[in-house]
């Protein structure tokens, strides 16, 4: 057995369980083990039962030793953001309103994990209704900080080395923002790569799915694992999907050309997210080109604001409806904004929206990737929201695909992210980008 196996990221899991130096239980009772001793505090857990989980992976183990066929995950421990269906676990979607909700389906992506392979561990703690009001999750780096919103439990159980995988959504900026505020890599895929069935809707046009690892690799493989043509879900498409893995391993055959965006909004960094954005920018140099991109598109957070509101309220009407007083006082307001706004004004919303991905797909044909912060800065103190999203919404409402590399360290020692999006179902390219990102940068501070 490998000493600390909770520490392996997934792709070194994987060797190790081939070469025999690793089963599936020993894993997974590793990470229970790191769970018990550190959960306490972090509260990434909303549902975890740890006999099921070793059960998983003893027939993982049965089937390596009777040389049946395995899948590209087979015994990896994976947590599920808590807002998708499982058969055997309660779906609680942060809200008393679905205390001990059980399903007899379980969502789209939960199969292909069991084809592939994975052991799912547990549910992970995440907001209201996937939405602004925070939940109980802390920062595994500091408790007193937060760990982001919404995906936050799957954000902190990668953190903290619970699991080496986790899935979670992003609506607006749900799986980059916390993927940076707790130092692991975050990959939202192109719209419509993963499969939405089962998850709770929030937002039919902006509600994407997103992976938690601990390295480019680790990412790769989970999405690569999920994705999938789904006829049930609208803003799934009937192409082929990227090969994740490849991407993310391969040598990027030219040096790529980025692009970076001066935005308004730009003056919300904090100074040491701001000061560690203009090193990379600076050893990049020619590489990249810096644009002040015409005011519609900073214009674009508020358009990504009114689609999410008008759909939240026409998706979840009933639960608002018969259980507003089970509601927080964070989201309510958010409730009465999203009845106001007419049908006209959310069409003339879509229409820009569209004008957007258009714009994107003209503008990827000069550039590999725009780089971007991922969040504002450090992870807020714990009680003073989950963070701001607004360096994932532009991109998020495109349905881009976008991957945040943990690269910074703020002036209290907690990560901060530099994010890397590409041009949409090119998600090979971008974790390619990615990968030569981290290289050139590692060699260039030596």
């Amino acid at each position: 057995m490998i000493k600390d196996a909770f520490k392996l990221s997934a792709t070194e899991a994987l060797a190790a369980m081939a070469s025999g130096r690793l089963t599936s239980v020993q894993l997974v009772q590793s990470c229970l083990d790191q769970i018990k001793a550190t959960d306490g505090a972090i509260k990434a857990w909303a549902f975890l039962d740890p006999d099921a989980a070793l059960a998983q992976a003893g027939e993982c183990d049965r089937l390596r030793k009777a040389g049946m066929a395995l899948g590209p995950l087979h015994g990896i421990p994976v947590g599920l953001k808590d807002i998708i269906d499982t058969a055997k676990m309660p779906t609680e979607r942060g809200s008393p309103v679905f205390a001990g909700r059980q399903t007899k389906d379980v969502a789209r992506l939960v199969e292909h994990l069991r084809e592939a392979g994975a052991v799912i561990m547990g549910k992970t703690v995440t907001t209201e209704l996937a939405f602004v009001h925070a939940n109980e999750t802390r920062n595994p780096h500091n408790p007193d900080h937060s760990p982001g919103g919404s995906s936050s439990g799957s954000a902190a159980a990668v953190a903290a080395m619970h699991v080496p995988l986790a899935v979670g959504t992003q609506t607006n900026g749900s799986v980059i923002r916390p993927a940076s505020f707790c130092g692991t890599f975050g990959f939202k895929p192109t719209r419509g790569v993963i499969s939405r069935k089962g998850l709770l809707q929030t937002s039919v046009s902006l509600d994407q799915v997103g992976c938690f690892g601990r390295t480019l690799a680790d990412v790769a493989l989970l999405t690569d694992a999920i994705g999938s043509y789904d006829q049930h879900d609208a803003t799934s498409f009937a192409r082929p999907r990227p090969d994740m893995s490849a991407g993310a391993t391969a040598d990027a055959p030219v040096t790529p050309d980025l692009a970076w965006f001066d935005l308004p909004f730009n003056d919300r960094l904090s100074d040491a997210a701001k000061d560690g954005l203009d090193a990379v920018l600076d050893i990049l140099g020619d590489q990249v080109t810096r644009m002040e991109p015409a005011d519609t598109l900073s214009n674009l957070v508020a358009v990504q604001a009114r689609i999410h509101e008008y759909e939240i309220c026409q998706h979840q009407a009933e639960v608002f409806d018969q259980h507003w007083d089970k509601i927080s006082d964070t989201l309510k307001p958010v409730v009465e904004r999203g009845r106001q706004i007419t049908r006209a004004e959310y069409e003339d919303a879509l229409a820009v929206k569209a004008s957007a991905e258009a714009f994107f797909a003209d503008f990827f044909v000069e550039f590999d990737a725009i780089v971007a912060p991922s969040a504002a800065g450090e992870a807020p103190k714990f009680g003073n929201g989950t963070g701001d999203p607004i360096f994932c919404t532009l991109w998020t409402l495109a349905g881009l695909p976008c991957v945040t590399l943990p690269l910074l360290v703020g002036d209290t020692g907690l990560p901060i992210g530099v994010q890397l999006i590409g041009p949409a179902e090119k998600d090979d390219r971008l974790l390619r980008t990615a990968r030569w990102l981290q290289t050139h940068l590692a060699s260039a501070t030596e």
